[in-house]
């Protein structure tokens, strides 16, 4: 068996920065088993699945496909990265003609769309509760989504970018911390600056998920379909631009619709096209 499989650099336009996802495209159903044991091969911390629904299906000319997200150690439920390499898989190398794909996953209905050198993702917007009186010199604010079951931790407005990027995480030590099952992802957030080196940004954040088999994500979507509505809040804006400091990096454009969606825009690389064969 031969499936087609790429590698694409998400919320970047540099290869080899941004988050790499590898996306298989599939003619026809795929053994259950076999999507796991790919993810685990290609042990990114993403693989994508595009599947056509009906018979008569095609990538270049249908625009509604399912779309599903492993990373090596299981199924997730959403991942942006990984539908923004999705997405661009199609309208780039499959050369799809339509203006708006929607793909059908275990998290609803996603659009993508393409605004000129950018692919727009529509995500649903995660709201985020206070779960305690937090106002240190280190921790400002900690936030639950349980519709994501991500927890939010937002860093003081002391802090400079620097801190964030240089915080050592030992995101294996959260596995033996927390074992309810209640969280899934660690988000760690900071506010922007309107000055210095790193103006323009309107927060920066960083994404752990070893529940997941992820130590750490370099850019995620999914994390910023519950930051959007906590900066939202914070700042009073609908318009923003995020920046997450991982190693890699990748910016992320965020627009709050008023339906209760948010588009989150970005860049892609697409850096590796080949065959699975087995």
């Amino acid at each position: 068996m031969q499936i087609p499989i790429f590698t694409v650099d998400a919320f970047t336009s540099q290869p080899f920065s941004g988050n790499p996802a590898a996306v298989c495209l599939l003619e026809n159903d795929l053994d259950e088993d076999l999507h796991q044991k790919i993810a685990t091969e290609m042990n990114l911390s993403e693989t994508a699945f595009i599947r056509k629904l009906r018979p008569g299906d095609d990538f270049t000319k249908s625009s509604c496909f399912g779309l599903r997200w492993f990373t090596p150690a299981n199924e997730v439920p959403l991942c942006g990265h990984a539908t923004l390499a999705a997405s661009a898989v199609l309208f780039h190398v499959q050369k799809n003609t339509n203006s708006v794909l929607t793909f059908v996953t275990l998290s609803g209905e996603l659009k993508a769309r393409q605004v000129e050198d950018r692919i727009v993702l529509d995500l649903p917007l995660y709201l985020t509760y206070p779960q305690a009186a937090v106002g240190d010199m280190i921790v400002q604010d900690l936030r639950y989504s349980p519709d994501t079951k991500k927890l939010l931790v937002r860093l003081s407005d002391a802090y400079e970018r620097s801190v964030l990027e240089e915080l050592q995480v030992n995101a294996q030590r959260f596995l033996s911390a927390e074992k309810t099952g209640k969280v899934k992802g660690l988000i760690l957030t900071l506010k922007g600056n309107s000055s210095g080196k790193h103006k323009g940004h309107d927060f920066y954040s960083r994404y752990f998920a070893p529940w997941y088999g992820v130590l750490e994500d370099p850019v995620t979507g999914s994390a910023h379909a519950v930051l959007s509505s906590y900066w939202s809040e914070q700042l009073g804006k609908k318009e923003m631009l995020a920046f997450q400091c991982s190693r890699r990096g990748g910016e992320l454009k965020i627009s709050l619709r008023n339906d209760g969606r948010v588009d989150i825009a970005g860049q892609i690389a697409i850096v590796l096209k080949g065959n699975l064969t087995f």
